[in-house]
């Protein structure tokens, strides 16, 4: 059974139409696939899905559901960021959009002393006032370095054990308030930092890290293993990283591995990760959800 339910399509930051997904898919022999685009944001982006093409995209999906029923498993999903002050509860898009799955994931995270003039930015920000909101927001993913450099700098003054905090305290209240069905990549935060601020082994980080997972373990969410950073180049190891992985089968945390593809031919670049699990003897793959 070969299965992924983490891509992103031309509707948010990806390339290719939802149908050529579908036809790679079946053309490498999965019998499962789910599209998780980039949820909507409340200010203007160029990696989420527009809130005007929410519906459409959704509808697209289900379309194709039916279309190829019996020929492959389609689910109907969405990667929803969570964002402090700004994007805090799935259920909005959750209900409106008729999802069978959620991937909750963090990738933009404000200075915790910012929440309250977030929330009251964006309970009263209209057009381009709106354009003001990611100046008051650390983005840790996207392809450049200095975009991390830059909003560490800037949202955090260059404390990263404060940034790296907020990350995971970010993450932990998503896992709490809304359970998603697959937390993604959830040691992010490691991608631009390459060494230079901390290392992966640090007590702190380890301890942080930590923390996450065994949120994980009692909520019973499933935890993705990512792959996207070793084959852009971007990472040397899986989200999260192998000796992390090893301490989750002790856990028993149930995972998913998926290659958070962004064209069709992505959809395959397992990297070994299914190799690497049943070396270990991980006990908990979840291969269909």
């Amino acid at each position: 059974m070969i299965s992924n339910y983490h891509t992103h399509s031309h509707y948010c930051d990806g390339k290719g139409q939802l149908r050529e997904y579908v036809e790679y898919a079946l053309s490498k022999g999965f019998t499962a696939l789910g599209f998780s685009g980039h949820s909507p944001v409340p200010f203007p982006s160029t990696f989420a899905i527009k809130e005007e093409e929410y519906t459409k995209y959704c509808d697209e999906v289900r379309a194709l559901k039916a279309e190829y029923a019996g020929r492959i498993d389609i689910r109907l999903g969405l990667e929803i960021d969570y964002i402090t002050g700004l994007q805090e509860d799935f259920a909005p898009l959750v209900d409106k959009g008729g999802l069978e799955y959620t991937i909750g994931s963090v990738h933009l995270i404000p200075n915790p002393a910012d929440t309250e003039t977030l929330r009251q930015l964006n309970a009263t920000a209209t057009g381009d006032e709106r354009k003001q909101i990611p100046y008051h927001i650390w983005f840790i993913d996207g392809p450049r370095q200095e975009t991390y450099d830059n909003g560490l700098h800037h949202i955090f003054g260059d404390d990263i054990r404060a940034g790296v905090r907020a990350y995971f305290y970010q993450q932990n209240a998503m896992i709490e308030r809304n359970r998603p069905t697959i937390v993604g990549h959830p040691d992010k935060i490691v991608m631009h930092n390459k060494g230079r601020y901390f290392q992966y082994d640090d007590r702190w980080f380890r301890d942080l890290m930590y923390e996450t997972l065994q949120l994980i373990k009692e909520t019973r969410c499933i935890c993705e293993i990512n792959t996207r950073g070793i084959y852009k180049g971007r990472h040397t190891d899986y989200y999260p990283g192998r000796e992390t992985i090893k301490y989750m089968n002790t856990l028993g945390i149930p995972v998913i591995v998926s290659t958070d593809a962004h064209q069709p031919s992505d959809l395959d670049l397992f990297e070994g990760a299914f190799e690497f699990l049943h070396e270990i003897g991980y006990r908990n793959i979840i291969e269909r959800i």
